[in-house]
């Protein structure tokens, strides 16, 4: 295998959260299936989800297009609604903020620890100077950091939260990268840019990051590759051997 690039040589690196930082996607993944199982079952809808469907319309978007994705895979439309509606609002925003509770309580309950490998690579890269930032779709991404201990690792943390305020489009667009790199002071050419998931791997990649990293958590080698990675890891302690 030839060697991986040495991170610390770029501007900054820039990481998704879940699933590459912290193993919270399989929260969100166990939270997604609880929700959208009894939601299928409510009102029959066919055929069955599955957990492609969260590799395929949910994992890296912000919450409310993942449903809408999800919903628009069965034929099936609903009205936007509001951030604010309840969780029991039969809305795309219902529905999203229905699932948020099922992940807070799991959470709240189990905590959350940084993956050992992704630690030890901002031990790296901080030693070395390195800027670094989060990327994240979810609008839990600062509860999640607080939860493992490591957000005063990171200057800028782009979420979900500010993504809805700013109005930027959801991954794979490429706005909420470019966004952070501005508020980094950085040059995403000269930058990295680490993600799990096929849309945020094509969201780096139509920001013209200078190296897209894919961590492979489940989706596939190839499926990171074809969608822009140009490395793909298992971990991201491969960076530091």
């Amino acid at each position: 295998m030839d060697a991986l690039p040495d991170l610390t040589a770029y501007d900054a690196v820039l990481f998704d959260l879940d699933g590459v930082l912290t193993p919270t996607a399989e929260v969100h993944m166990h939270a997604w299936q609880t929700m959208f199982e009894e939601l299928f079952a409510t009102w029959d809808i066919s055929p069955p989800y599955t957990e492609r469907d969260y590799f395929d319309h949910l994992d890296g978007k912000k919450r409310y297009d993942g449903v809408a994705s999800l919903l628009r895979s069965r034929d099936v439309e609903v009205p936007w609604g509001d951030p604010s509606d309840p969780p029991s609002a039969d809305t795309v925003c219902g529905i999203g903020n229905r699932k948020n509770v099922v992940f807070e309580r799991v959470l709240r309950a189990e905590g959350i620890a940084a993956y050992p490998g992704s630690l030890r690579l901002l031990d790296v890269l901080a030693a070395a100077g390195t800027p670094v930032a989060v990327v994240s779709s979810s609008k839990n991404a600062e509860e999640v950091l607080a939860a493992a201990g490591i957000r005063d690792r990171f200057v800028v943390v782009m979420d979900g939260v500010i993504a809805e305020r700013d109005h930027l489009a959801s991954k794979p667009a490429p706005d909420v990268f470019v966004e952070a790199a501005r508020m980094l002071g950085v040059d995403p050419t000269r930058s990295a840019a680490v993600e799990d998931a096929i849309s945020g791997v094509r969201s780096a990649a139509a920001g013209e990051f200078a190296l897209v990293v894919g961590v492979d958590r489940g989706v596939g080698e190839q499926h990171l590759v074809d969608a822009g990675a140009h490395v793909v890891v298992k971990d991201l302690e491969e960076f530091v051997q």
